[in-house]
């Protein structure tokens, strides 16, 4: 028996049955994905509470600057005594006990986490936003940390990690550095910009002047030391090709003479949104934050900071 052609009709409902489907197909993959990011969120957040009590418990008392973890403001820093206040045989009093300065002893609230995972090598943190996060590093594999937690598991937070040609620094700035190695130029960091507003989700409110000026100090600690940074720009840039020939903030790492330096200042000052009234000479070091923005298919919103010198903070 010879078939007959479809009718107009019974194509019509064959696009539409297969509409149904492919729309349920794609709303469950919604919802999963929906899903999976809150999921994801809250495991960020529970992590992040965990670890940050993990410091609290560990960071000796009236220590002074050198133990992190400082007021973000542009006043200098209190330099305090070896005193602790610790009750007699609690086990802060042994963690003060057991701390030593020298001129690469790690801080006792890091030694610990670089106990847990040795990938970390510094904390960042802005005072009054939500930025406050641990910074991972690993040379070998530099995406690691774009999709995994603290300790490896996947997460689509992913964590702060800083790039690979970024030289973080050992020791103390108090001791010159001795024993160590000393901090390179600029120190590169990426974070996702998610809209959960977890790592750098909120990094572009630096785009008002209103904001950066009420936000004016990055805090970045590493494993041995604390670390105030003056913002010095925020501007927006992209990922550009190979060959093209533009200025490239994200290959800027370490100016061996004061023209790289120069060029690269000059050019972050020529992109800022708006004037902070923050220079920088050849010396400073810097920290650069990066992450996503939707200006452009691959654009990406930075914020630029020069490291605070304290009068005292090379003498021992």
């Amino acid at each position: 028996m010879k078939k007959g052609r479809m009718s107009e009709k019974d194509r019509l409902e064959m696009i539409r049955d297969i509409l149904v489907v492919v729309g349920g197909i794609c709303l469950i993959v919604a919802v999963v994905m929906l899903g999976r990011g809150i999921s994801d969120d809250v495991q960020t957040r529970n992590q992040q509470a965990e670890l940050k009590a993990m410091i609290d418990a560990a960071t000796p008392k009236n220590l002074g600057q050198s133990t992190g973890r400082g007021t973000g403001t542009l006043s200098k820093p209190a330099q305090g005594g070896t005193t602790q206040t610790a009750e007699p045989g609690s086990e802060a009093e042994e963690i003060v006990e057991e701390y030593i300065e020298t001129p690469t002893s790690m801080l006792p609230q890091y030694a610990l986490l670089y106990e847990l995972n040795s990938d970390i090598v510094g904390w960042l943190y802005i005072v009054g936003t939500r930025i406050d996060y641990p910074v991972m590093q690993t040379p070998s594999n530099p995406y690691y940390y774009l999709r995994r937690d603290f300790y490896g598991s996947y997460n689509t937070n992913g964590c702060l990690f800083a790039d690979p040609a970024s030289r973080v620094g050992t020791g103390k700035a108090a001791y010159d550095y001795e024993e160590g190695t000393t901090p390179g130029t600029n120190l590169m960091i990426y974070g996702h910009h998610m809209r959960s507003k977890e790592m750098f989700g909120e990094l572009d409110l630096y785009a008002t002047r209103a904001y950066g000026e009420a936000h004016p100090v990055i805090c970045f600690d590493t494993l041995y030391e604390h670390r105030e940074y003056q913002l010095l720009a925020a501007f927006r840039s992209e990922i550009y090709h190979v060959d093209d020939d533009v200025f490239k903030y994200y290959q800027f790492f370490n100016a061996d003479t004061e023209e790289e330096f120069r060029n690269f200042v000059d050019n972050v000052k020529a992109l800022a949104l708006y004037d902070t009234g923050v220079t920088a000479e050849f010396g400073d070091e810097l920290i650069t934050l990066s992450t996503c923005d939707n200006s452009s298919e691959y654009g990406r919103f930075v914020v630029v900071a020069k490291r605070i010198r304290y009068e005292d903070e090379t003498e021992e």
